[in-house]
């Protein structure tokens, strides 16, 4: 005969035994959030795909070695005007003019004769590189100030949020458009184009950590606000605790949950804006990429579609493949929801 609940909270300390096979285990928040997870089925399908976007952006060089494709001009090894029309600029064979070509699935580049499955491999890794380094980035300092400024009283606390609202009340586009130009020019080498496209890369990740960690700064400042008069934080007090503990050991592991949602949130923003600068000419522009791409496309679109299509599918995908994950990770770290 089985022991009732009411019977085993009733009965004395030393009796409240479990019966066997009956094991009970508490679970914490992050197991109970990726439980919740594994029964989203939108959130698997969802991870199933970003999962296999970065599989082929991390192994873009191995895909096209295999296929033997090239990304960009210097590295075909054949002349363009083999492959093109001279008088159209449009490839002699595949799309759009020649149907399906098995040798380059997506067809050539006009102009060009890169290939564009090449070039959109290429491109979607370094769209991924960007967003993942700029979230990373973002995510730190944002929480960090964030932190300081929740737990700080007095002038601290009105110094970061002051500098928070004014970078809030920048505009990007703008800041970006001033400080592209600037950032490059101070710290390019004439005549190296590595060395170029280098500063180029760093230069869009600064600008997008520049305006991009604001949002996180003011969420982890609340939490933290409504954290600190917690009997636990008081008790560290009381007991003495240095502040740097109670930030990194008390504070951050009950920020978790928004800190999760918060990055799922930045990368597809990140991935977008990365590809918006590269099309407007202020992001990368000598190394393939979403954006650039989109940009060099956009011409042709009356006469070559797939050219265009193929990233912007792309970048479609991914980012709504993020931001249903994005709201799934949310809903599963929020208490309050049944789904």
């Amino acid at each position: 005969m089985g022991i009732s609940a009411t019977e085993l909270a009733e009965a004395p300390l030393e009796e409240q035994q479990v019966p066997e096979g009956k094991k009970l285990a508490g679970r914490s928040p992050t197991r109970i959030a990726l439980d919740r997870l594994r029964k989203d089925k939108l959130a698997v399908f969802c991870f199933v795909v970003v999962t296999l976007l970065v599989l082929a952006a991390i192994f873009a060089p191995l895909i096209t070695k295999l296929m033997n494709i090239y990304p960009t001009t210097e590295t075909i090894p054949y002349q363009p005007f083999k492959v093109l029309n001279f008088q159209t600029q449009l490839p002699r064979n595949g799309p759009p003019n020649h149907g399906f070509w098995s040798e380059h699935p997506l067809g050539l580049a006009p102009g060009t004769g890169v290939d564009n499955l090449a070039r959109l491999l290429y491109g979607l890794r370094t769209s991924l590189l960007v967003a993942t380094i700029a979230t990373i980035a973002s995510i730190v300092i944002g929480t960090a100030l964030g932190l300081i400024a929740g737990f700080s009283r007095g002038w601290l606390d009105r110094i970061i949020m002051f500098v928070t609202d004014l970078f809030l009340s920048f505009p990007f586009i703008l800041g970006a458009l001033a400080m592209a130009p600037i950032i490059v020019s101070h710290f390019q080498k004439p005549g190296q184009l590595d060395t170029l496209y280098r500063v180029q890369l760093f230069a869009l990740i600064s600008i997008l950590v520049v305006f991009g960690w604001m949002g996180l700064t003011r969420l982890i400042r609340g939490q933290v606000l409504s954290l600190r008069e917690r009997e636990f934080i008081m008790a560290a007090q009381v007991m003495g605790v240095p502040t740097r503990r109670i930030l990194f050991k008390e504070l951050l592991p009950n920020l978790v949950a928004p800190i999760v949602v918060a990055t799922s949130l930045y990368l597809p923003g990140y991935v977008t804006a990365e590809a918006g600068l590269s099309f407007l000419g202020i992001g990368i522009t000598g190394i393939p990429s979403l954006g650039q791409t989109i940009n060099d496309a956009q011409q042709w679109w009356d006469i070559y579609p797939l050219y265009l299509w193929a990233p912007v599918i792309t970048i479609c995908v991914l980012v709504l493949a993020l931001n249903l994950l994005g709201d799934s990770i949310r809903d599963a770290f929020d208490p309050r929801t049944r789904r």
